[in-house]
């Protein structure tokens, strides 16, 4: 029986972003009927697949890894320039990485780009990385980064962008809801900033609600003040979903996934911008965002009357998605 191997970023993750680019990437691999009638094995990106001990042709499991039709790295921000530091977002390295022979990058983006890529980092991508297929990227910096590498890469935007089309962004709201969840990134901590989101919020929604998308953003949000009558949204997809699905409420926030996922969601959305994927992925796909530095504009734009009109690069989607048919 043919075989799919699915490397997955949102297990073992602390960020719920992770599943949400997970659960975006394999809707749309069942789309292309890429899963159906074939055997699919799902392994972490955050853990070694095997040991160095169990990464060689004398352990019988590497048969099926060598034999999988199609194997696909989902998502998230997982390729580094230097793969030397001990970075649980990838966890794979010379010693384990004969598994991923042959991946094909399904919408993956990149962490901090500063520096070079050293020798050590190029030898293990070349490794893990499929020559035969393009690979899909989320942003024109990490195509040009899998390309200097020597691989062919096509700027396709994250999975979880891949169902707005002009028709279903036509059907967001322009208008301003009533109540809004919102979310903070506690990695990405800012106090001044972050008290100043909180409390434009609380003044001017009626209710407000708070997602925990990652592991530490609850503790972060009770550091601060103002928060006495925001109501939390549990750390879990379903609980998110439920909440969107509510009438008049939009989102607003520094987490990009739970922007999309609120997209998704056909809510109202903007994203408060404190890194560079947000603005990588704005300079391609014109989503509504505003620099956190700018937050004399959020409420401003809160009451003002905008569309969500994605610069969704269908023809690059099309290219990608034909070398499977």
């Amino acid at each position: 029986m043919e075989s799919v191997i699915l490397f997955d970023p949102g297990i073992r993750s602390l960020n719920k972003g992770d599943e949400i680019i997970m659960d975006s990437a394999e809707k749309e691999l069942k789309r292309l009927n890429i899963l159906e009638n074939r055997y699919v094995l799902r392994h972490a990106t955050h853990a070694p697949v095997v040991t160095c001990y169990q990464n060689t042709h004398m352990n019988p499991r590497m048969r099926f890894y060598d034999n999988a039709k199609y194997k696909f790295i989902c998502g998230s921000n997982l390729l580094w320039k230097n793969m030397l530091k001990p970075r649980p977002v990838f966890n794979v390295n010379l010693l384990n990485c004969m598994p991923y022979k042959n991946s094909i990058l399904f919408g993956v983006g990149t962490g901090n780009q500063n520096g070079k890529t050293n020798w050590y980092t190029r030898k293990l991508y070349k490794k893990i990385l499929s020559y035969d297929y393009v690979h899909s990227v989320r942003d024109n910096n990490t195509k040009k980064f899998v390309e200097e590498l020597g691989f062919k890469a096509i700027n396709t935007g994250c999975p979880t962008m891949w169902c707005f089309t002009k028709k279903f962004c036509h059907d967001i709201p322009v208008e301003k809801s009533e109540n809004v969840i919102f979310t903070l990134t506690d990695y990405g901590a800012d106090r001044e900033f972050d008290q100043q989101i909180i409390n434009i919020l609380v003044e001017n929604y009626k209710k407000v609600y708070f997602w925990i998308q990652g592991a530490f953003d609850k503790e972060y949000l009770n550091s601060f003040e103002n928060i006495k009558n925001i109501v939390i949204i549990p750390p879990d997809l379903s609980a998110f979903s439920k909440m969107l699905s509510m009438n008049d409420v939009e989102y607003v926030g520094t987490r990009l996934h739970a922007g999309m996922y609120a997209m998704q969601h056909k809510k109202r959305t903007i994203i408060i911008t404190i890194d560079h994927r947000v603005r990588d992925m704005n300079t391609a796909y014109a989503i509504n965002t505003i620099e956190r530095n700018d937050l004399q504009r959020l409420e401003e734009k809160i009451y003002s009357h905008f569309t969500t009109d994605i610069k969704l690069n269908e023809d690059n989607i099309q290219k990608w998605t034909s070398q499977f048919k």
